[in-house]
């Protein structure tokens, strides 16, 4: 079976994920991206034009399957893969998940949820009458950069992020207030399955930094899934983000791929299924099986950067278990890095995840281990 996978960066997910559980499986893969440099034996190609992405698989030979876990890449990946016939998403899924102001327009047309959302172009004037407190974010953005909670003043706001993202368009849209959730589905085009959820904590406000995710499988899943059904999101992996507020479940985005920030392989090893294999049988054309249930905890935890400077000391890559709970530890960045800190995802230093038999054994494991072994930045 032929493989053709899209890459920007190189990630984890890709490289300890996706590509073991392509070979696993079977898989003679090719790797198409515009930055050849970066993963060995690639092959160049822009990725972000759907036109030259066909062109290219065409030229190499016919696909069993066309597959991106990028978020800036699923609308080209989809219509590639439709192009040569093959399971994928649906290509306006992917658009509307992706822009978050189409996401907000879709699900209020669906009659699903409403919530106050105005998209702001380069060089469109801030409204009036904005319902204070709101958030400020890039329409199209990742890894909570430019987000940003506003109390007064958006004008300044605005103005400060169209400083560094010109000729970008902005969302606004009202604060959602109460507890941020997860949901993790994976889908085959016939039938959706919840694979689970977490519970997120985020730094203070006013940005939007995720700290930790821990395992929280329950939730308001009804709401969640009638909204992605209403954007046509259905197959392959989807991970959503959503609010639980006073008036009910409220989505924050949908981002077409499997969760990140090593989540994945938290959610792998609570399940104890083969993850990165059962998302690439979908896009291969099989079902996706029944999820196990479990009654062990994870969480994922990231170690994020307090101020700028430079790295002194920090613990390297490491597994240990230890009072029944399996601790990993990877390092993001190393000693003697200068880090300027953003208030966004990017100040991770590192990533913790554990699982154990009970959320207390896997809270002392963390603890543990980070207070033996701490990144300290001088």
């Amino acid at each position: 079976m032929r493989l053709y996978l899209t890459a920007l960066k190189p990630t984890d997910s890709v490289t300890d994920g996706f590509l073991p559980a392509a070979r696993a499986l079977g898989c003679e893969v090719t790797i198409l991206t515009d930055q050849p440099e970066r993963h060995p034996g690639a092959v160049g190609c822009d990725v972000r034009d759907p036109r030259a992405l066909i062109d290219a698989i065409a030229c190499l030979g016919r696909p069993d399957a066309v597959f991106s876990n990028s978020d800036h890449l699923q609308v080209e990946t989809a219509l590639a893969a439709g192009y040569f016939g093959l399971p994928g998403k649906d290509w306006q899924a992917c658009l509307s998940a992706k822009n978050k102001f189409l996401t907000r327009r879709a699900l209020a047309e669906a009659g699903v949820e409403r919530v106050w959302s105005v998209r702001l172009a380069p060089g469109d004037p801030v409204p009036g009458g904005v319902p204070y407190p709101v958030v400020v974010k890039p329409r199209e953005g990742v890894a909570s950069e430019d987000v940003v909670l506003v109390e007064d003043d958006l004008s300044r706001a605005v103005a400060r992020i169209r400083r560094r993202r010109p000729g970008e368009a902005l969302v606004v849209e009202e604060y959602l207030e109460g507890p941020l959730r997860t949901l993790e589905t994976l889908g085959d085009g016939s039938v959706t399955r919840v694979l689970g959820g977490f519970a997120t904590t985020l730094g203070p406000l006013p940005h939007f930094v995720e700290e930790r995710l821990d395992w929280s499988p329950g939730g308001p899943h009804d709401h969640v899934l009638a909204a992605l059904e209403a954007l046509g999101v259905g197959f392959g992996a989807c991970h959503t983000e959503y609010v639980v507020t006073p008036d009910g479940p409220r989505i924050v985005e949908v981002n077409y791929r499997v969760i990140g920030d090593h989540c994945d392989f938290l959610l792998a090893d609570l399940l104890g299924v083969p993850l990165f294999e059962w998302i690439l049988r979908a896009h291969l054309g099989e079902p996706v099986p029944e999820v196990p249930a479990t009654s062990r905890h994870g969480s994922a935890v990231s170690l994020v950067a307090g101020r700028s400077g430079t790295i002194t000391a920090a613990p390297a890559a490491e597994a240990v278990t230890r009072d029944g709970v399996r601790l990993w530890h990877r390092p993001l960045r190393a000693v003697g890095e200068v880090v300027e800190r953003t208030h966004t995802n990017r100040d991770y230093l590192g990533v913790i995840r554990a699982v154990g038999p009970d959320r207390d054994r896997v809270e002392a494991a963390v603890a543990g281990y980070r207070a033996a072994r701490p990144w300290v930045i001088g």
